[in-house]
């Protein structure tokens, strides 16, 4: 895990509005003759994505319920929204007191998780074509994830019910065992969570690489339409690339039976679509269809902004002592049951 800290926001909120007359009349002057950007180009004259880009944003997957259908913010909204995060990521950023009680858990202790200083969320809402979005998902029209369809549920409880939490190190999660990211990350969809939100693309003729910074899982996207048989379940699943004029339309299936996104089966097929919108940005598009999980497909969307920050390793499983102590205080626990004996 690594945490870089940026001084972008506060600048940003202290600087709105606070342009002299001649400053703008420079911009403008600027602007009238500066070059028109362009698309840059691979040697096969296909839209150039390479480089590593930032999917870090203050906006959520699914729709605050307030919102409605409402999937756009106001400028004062925005504002409001971004000011409120800079200043709880300034507070959590406080040194740590471990003789003060934390019930909020804002500081790391007892039954807590990460302090601020490992945290990435953003600083920043997600803009896409001028609005400044409230949800990822777009969608259904509530930006939010479909309901489950209720075999589904019932599948899931009973798996849920015959595992036991801590049997084995194959009942613990695919993140506590170090073999895929936290949350989506990796994807596909590759959704941005808590840190490490950071990917590096790099193409050749036939193929596209995302290397995830998380884990660092790599994704080979294959641009010359040959699916794995049936048979082979890959993490991440078989992806198949195609060029529909300046986008790159990606489909992905055949995931592994243990690899889920919010309750999805190994039948989900996703459909991702990078189209570089700046010199800066990507629009990232994803559909998610999975008629054995979910009620309906959902869409959403958000940009991934180029960085010049470098990706390091993730050292996971050379420092995964959880797991170890997790099993071990679980085989304890049962020990202690069976000395004790029934009451």
């Amino acid at each position: 895990m690594t945490r870089r800290v940026s001084i972008r926001s506060a600048v940003a909120i202290a600087g709105v509005g606070l342009l002299a007359a001649g400053s703008v009349s420079a911009m403008e002057s600027t602007a009238a003759t500066a070059k028109p950007w362009r698309v840059p180009r691979t040697a096969e004259g296909h839209p150039d994505l390479q480089g590593t880009w930032n999917s870090a944003t203050l906006t959520r997957l699914e729709r605050a319920d307030r919102f409605g259908k409402r999937r756009a913010l106001t400028l004062q909204e925005a504002a409001a929204l971004e000011a409120a995060a800079a200043k709880a990521a300034a507070d959590a950023d406080r040194p740590s007191d471990p003789n003060s009680p934390d019930p909020n858990c804002s500081n790391l202790g007892p039954g807590c998780t990460y302090n601020a200083f490992w945290l990435e969320r953003g600083t920043r809402l997600a803009t896409i074509d001028g609005e400044r979005r409230n949800s990822i998902i777009i969608e259904p029209s509530n930006g939010k994830v479909p309901p489950l369809l209720e075999h589904r549920q019932q599948q899931l409880a009973t798996l849920d019910a015959a595992r036991g939490e801590f049997d084995g190190p194959e009942t613990l999660s695919l993140s506590d065992r170090c073999l895929l990211s936290f949350g989506p990350t990796a994807g596909p969809p590759m959704l941005p969570v808590a840190y490490n939100s950071r990917y590096q693309i790099v193409q050749t003729r036939e193929h596209v690489m995302i290397l995830i910074e998380m884990i660092h899982d790599v994704r080979i996207i294959h641009l010359d339409d040959r699916p794995l048989p049936s048979g082979v379940a890959r993490w991440m699943g078989d992806s198949i690339g195609r060029w529909e004029g300046d986008t790159l339309v990606v489909e992905t299936r055949n995931f592994h039976a243990q690899q889920s996104l919010l309750g999805s089966t190994p039948a989900m097929r996703v459909i991702e679509r990078f189209t570089r919108t700046g010199p800066q940005t990507i629009r990232y598009r994803f559909t998610v269809e999975d008629h054995a999980a979910f009620e309906q497909s959902f869409t959403g969307e958000f940009p991934l902004q180029a960085t010049r920050d470098l990706i390091y390793e993730y050292a996971c499983h050379e420092g995964n002592y959880a797991m170890t102590g997790m099993l071990a205080a679980a085989r304890k626990r049962e020990g202690e049951s069976v000395a004790i004996g029934p009451r």
